[in-house]
């Protein structure tokens, strides 16, 4: 999935503008699943820091550069189909980012009370109607929540995609991460010099471990909506977040690759289904039996079990840290 999103940047940035930040557990296949992109410009973090770490790096490393270029943030593990859409909606975000101190997100129209997803409120076309204003940036809601934004008609889903200058980005983690910023400058500085690493692996844990949404978009939107200057441009095109098992369902069930006519996707040696409706099963070296029920996640490994509702796929994540917190980390 990495090698298709670069693929569809390609008509707006060469790999030789190309950066990847990841860690040192996937660099190397990275490194070889993506040839052409400079190997400096494959960054491995030491560690695990969220997105403003990541994001704020991108943006201190390229502003040492060319602090007007537009940097994009593009997660590796977004399915979009129609590209030209794509790349339609990609260059009127890249208009409005450069046209000052802007802030853009892709927003997607929601298809359903999603609770896995933060959402994007927005309020009045812009005076070119190139964009909406930003109105306030809401973190996974529950369910109750998810229902009224998406009656509401004016909410959507944040697809993690974003538009700025390297300048924008950088002054805005100075501002919102004050203690963070300096730490970052100071690897950006560091590298393409032989004391990088160094440099690297002793400031970069220091950072603090938080998402660009939380430290950056949050704190923006509360300036007001017509001040903040954060815009969102609505797609136009078809997205799915392959995040959680509940997306992958969905889009092995919307592109056809599995299904049964009761919406049952199944990656086994074959499967039974009796008054069983809408689950996802994936159990590759066994046969498995639905008897009355629904809605259902079940992933069968070699060394754990896990159901749970399609409604509640997105909370894997809390057994995942609570695992790592036991140091059970053999099952993650």
């Amino acid at each position: 999935m990495i090698q298709q999103t670069v693929e569809r940047l390609k008509p707006l940035a060469g790999l030789d503008n190309t950066w990847v930040i990841t860690n040192e557990y996937l660099a190397h296949e990275i490194a070889g699943q993506l040839k052409g992109i400079p190997t400096g410009q494959v960054v491995q973090e030491p560690v695990a820091r969220n997105t403003a770490p990541a994001c704020g790096l991108a943006a201190f490393l390229i502003e040492r550069q060319n602090p007007d270029a537009v940097l994009g943030i593009f997660p590796s593990d977004h399915v979009i189909a129609d590209e030209p859409r794509f790349l339609k909606a990609l260059q009127k975000g890249i208009a409005v980012a450069a046209a000052g101190d802007h802030i853009v997100v892709l927003g997607i129209e929601p298809t359903r009370a999603e609770t896995g997803y933060g959402y994007i409120e927005t309020g009045d076309l812009t005076k070119d109607d190139a964009a909406l204003h930003v109105r306030r940036f809401i973190e996974k809601p529950n369910q109750n929540r998810a229902e009224e934004f998406v009656a509401a008609g004016n909410y959507y889903w944040n697809s993690g995609m974003f538009l700025w200058s390297a300048r924008t980005l950088a002054n805005a983690v100075r501002e919102h991460l004050p203690e963070t910023a300096p730490l970052l400058e100071a690897i950006a500085a560091a590298y393409g010099t032989p004391h990088f690493d160094e440099v690297f692996r002793t400031a970069y844990p220091k950072c603090e471990n938080i998402s660009v949404d939380y430290a950056v978009l949050e704190p923006r939107s509360a300036k007001g909506e017509h001040l903040s200057h954060l815009y969102c441009i609505p797609a136009e095109f078809s997205w799915n977040d392959l995040g959680s098992w509940a997306s992958l369902y969905e889009y092995q069930l919307e592109t056809r690759l599995r299904g049964d006519a009761e919406g049952n996707v199944a990656e086994t040696t074959g499967h039974m289904a009796l008054d069983a409706v809408n689950n996802y099963i994936y159990s590759p070296h066994k046969f498995v039996a639905l008897v009355g029920v629904e809605n259902l996640v079940i992933v069968d490994t070699e060394d754990a079990l896990l159901i749970a509702h399609r409604d509640h796929s997105q909370d894997v994540g809390k057994i995942v840290k609570e695992l790592a917190i036991t140091e059970r980390t053999n099952l993650i």
